[in-house]
């Protein structure tokens, strides 16, 4: 009987572990629901931005992680230093990590190697406001109409030095600078400006102080007046230069200057120069950098700027890239496809990539709250300078 019933109880239990065994097979899937969600959790996105020294780069890096998280990626930006080498092995990075998209403000053309490497792997890369030079290994440039934005800073300094009242027997007196020789935009911006500045110079009213191109196909005369890396100490040095040599007889009226980081260099050099103490010359930018719109609203500083809303462009590359990993027809509301004259923003020097275009806004004292009502500016530039 003891036997019978061993064989029972042995019996009971073998099964209890089979019916045991069988109810941890069934509970798996639930157990499993956790990696079924990693592995479809959100792309990364890696965001290279070029460097630190002018401001807008750091608030644009920013802005493009916060955009591509909205939309539900995971996404990281990195600054280069203005060292291509540096940009090259933080792209590397992403790359390692799995990016699906890119979106690079690139230092100079150093960076096609790890561009042909994204494009290998079948990477969305956008060219994030500087054009990524001798290659189509990308499909897209996103960035603002920048020949106006070169026309709207000469604009600023016709308006504010009145160099259209300028005549031969009194004319007024301009030097020219502009941005770094690396950066394609800079070529765009300077040809924009000239296109306004030209006729005057060429009627006698306005007078070139220092080295004179009339476009930046004038290679020699354009390096001269180009600002290598947009390093504002570069600028400041050249125009504490010009004041002491070339333009030591006369009174400058208006300085081209290509963005508000050199603007702010030069104006602090013409500051140092006694013919200067009363009035400045009207000195251009662009970016809207809080200082600046700080000095132009006070009148203490350059006169005008553009607003190039970087925070819409950030929105954009976002939207661009989302709606290239999803295979999406693309649409950026209030971006027009660079056409005509303006296809040649798109000409990487080897073909044409697809440019969409933003609209820039010239500011001055007269609109200098447009940016503010944008929310341009965060809450310590709001803060510091009063807006």
């Amino acid at each position: 009987m003891k036997k019978i019933f061993s064989i029972v109880v042995v019996a009971l239990m073998v099964t209890a572990l089979v019916l045991t065994g069988c109810q941890k097979k069934e509970a798996a899937p639930a157990a499993a629901a956790p990696a079924a969600s990693s592995s479809s959790a959100a792309a990364f996105i890696g965001i290279a931005m070029p460097e630190t020294h002018v401001l807008r780069w750091i608030k644009d890096g920013n802005e493009l992680k916060a955009d591509f998280e909205k939309l539900g990626y995971t996404a990281e930006a990195q600054w280069a230093n203005a060292d291509q080498s540096i940009q090259n092995g933080q792209i590397n990075a992403f790359l390692t990590q799995g990016a699906k998209g890119l979106v690079i403000g690139c230092v100079s053309d150093g960076v096609t190697s790890v561009v042909a490497d994204a494009a290998r792997d079948n990477v969305v890369v956008v060219a994030y406001d500087r054009i990524i030079p001798n290659t189509t290994d990308y499909k897209y440039f996103l960035t603002f109409n920048n020949f106006k934005v070169g026309v709207l800073e000469a604009e600023g300094i016709v308006e504010g030095a009145k160099l259209n009242e300028g005549t031969a027997a009194n004319p007024k007196y301009i030097t020219l600078f502009a941005g770094s020789p690396t950066d394609g935009n800079s070529f765009f911006f300077f040809d924009g400006a000239m296109s306004v500045l030209n006729p005057l110079i060429e009627k006698g009213g306005v007078k070139v102080i220092g080295p004179y191109p009339k476009t930046s196909k004038d290679t020699n005369a354009f390096q001269q007046i180009a600002t290598e890396n947009w390093t504002a100490s570069i600028a400041k040095t050249r125009m504490e230069n010009l004041l002491a040599n070339d333009a030591r007889e006369v009174v400058l009226d208006a300085v081209l200057s290509p963005n508000d980081t050199l603007a702010r260099a030069i104006v602090e050099a013409c500051k140092a120069d006694a013919k200067y103490t009363s009035k400045l010359p009207a000195v251009s930018g662009q970016d809207c950098e809080a200082a600046s719109v700080a000095a132009i609203r006070d009148g203490t500083g350059q006169y005008s700027t553009v607003f190039k809303n970087t925070q819409k462009l950030a929105e954009a590359a976002a939207m661009l890239v989302d709606q290239e990993l999803k295979g999406q027809a693309i649409n950026i509301p209030g971006a027009e496809i660079a056409t005509g004259d303006l296809k040649e923003i798109g000409n990487t020097g080897t073909g044409y990539v697809t440019t969409y275009l933003l609209d820039p806004v010239k500011i001055t004292k007269a609109n200098y709250k447009v940016p503010i009502d944008a929310g341009f500016f965060n809450e310590e530039e709001t803060k510091t300078y009063g807006f």
